[in-house]
């Protein structure tokens, strides 16, 4: 038997074996707001489904509360928070953000988290944090439409913001390094069409993104999160987020099953690992059948190489036992032509 982690190093050389690696993930809301319940929530889901790495996944708060944000659990299906405070409202609050020591408050809690995680998590399964890159935080902290507002009218006072963001970031990555994961999730959102010109992005998220990237250039298991339709693959493709010294994202996860490039079409462009397959509704609403369906169509399209099977974002937390488990069970081995 192979260990997880040599699982997936054998799907980043491109080896075919008896099944992909599986990787879902979801939130944990209420048990998310105290470090110690989001690690046993986390290592109970791991316990249940043992998945080929775990996937650590906060409320997105958690990164911003020491700035002041308030949020409330509300039910939404995926698990997430509802913001019902921001701290931007105006174009200088963006200048007066003051950078985040990691070591205290919110940040600190969530390294207690992933240390008791790892403590307790085999050594061989891979242990990722979740990072909201710098331009997602912003989003939180104002809200989407603020953002966008200042960001085109007064792009000098954002990008100060951001700077202050990124290095805020950039010292909880290096801190979260130095508990022993073995990669960062990281999360980007506005890189795509209905948000964002690729111009826009390229200066108000590439440059954050780069700082904040830094400390993770070493970390063997980094994945990138394209969130969103009509996202900008090229940013990857193009190497054009892989230019800070040393780094790259050897798995790249997008919402391959609403959104083009397809699976098939990302592998022609793409030499990591892709990540997906799967719809979060087929979790939802259909049976084990169609899961598995979903699942065997996936690795055709990949033959069974550089592939991870996962959906396009966070398993809702209504999915079923069953469902989820149906993705578990190893997948009989694609045909061979």
């Amino acid at each position: 038997m192979i260990t997880h982690r040599e699982r997936i190093q054998a799907a980043m050389n491109g080896e075919l074996l008896d099944r992909p690696p599986v990787a879902l993930w979801r939130h944990f809301p209420v048990d998310d707001q105290s470090p110690g319940l989001l690690a046993k929530a986390s290592l109970h889901f791991q316990k249940t489904y043992d998945f080929d790495l775990v996937k650590v996944t906060p409320a997105s708060s958690f990164c911003l509360k020491d700035w002041g944000v308030e949020d409330e659990w509300r039910g939404h299906i995926e698990g997430t928070r509802q913001y019902t405070k921001r701290v931007i409202r105006g174009p200088r609050d963006w200048e007066r953000l003051p950078s985040l020591d990691p070591t205290s408050g919110h940040l600190a809690a969530q390294l207690d988290c992933l240390r008791i995680i790892r403590s307790e998590l085999d050594s061989e399964t891979p242990l990722l944090q979740t990072v909201f890159n710098p331009l997602a935080q912003a989003k939180n902290l104002a809200g989407n439409e603020t953002l966008l507002a200042h960001l085109r009218l007064y792009p000098e006072s954002v990008m100060k913001g951001l700077a202050t963001i990124a290095e805020t970031t950039r010292r909880f990555v290096e801190a979260c390094h130095d508990t022993g994961i073995d990669g960062i999730f990281y999360a980007i959102q506005h890189a795509q069409a209905n948000l964002l010109t690729l111009e826009e992005y390229k200066s108000f998220g590439l440059p954050y993104d780069q700082k904040a990237l830094e400390p993770a250039r070493d970390l063997w298991c980094n994945l990138l999160h394209l969130h969103g339709r009509d996202v900008y693959f090229s940013l990857l493709c193009s190497s054009v987020l892989n230019n800070v010294e040393g780094f790259r994202f050897p798995i790249i996860n997008w919402h391959d099953r609403e959104a083009p490039p397809s699976l098939k079409e990302a592998q022609q462009t793409y030499s990591g690992v892709v990540c997906g397959g799967m719809r979060q509704d087929t979790l939802v609403y259909a049976d084990q059948a169609e899961v598995q369906k979903e699942a065997a169509d996936a690795i055709q399209q990949t033959e069974g190489k550089r592939f991870m099977l996962g959906t396009g974002c966070v398993v809702p937390v209504i999915a079923s036992h069953g469902n989820i488990m149906a993705a578990r069970i190893p997948l009989p081995q694609w045909e061979r032509g």
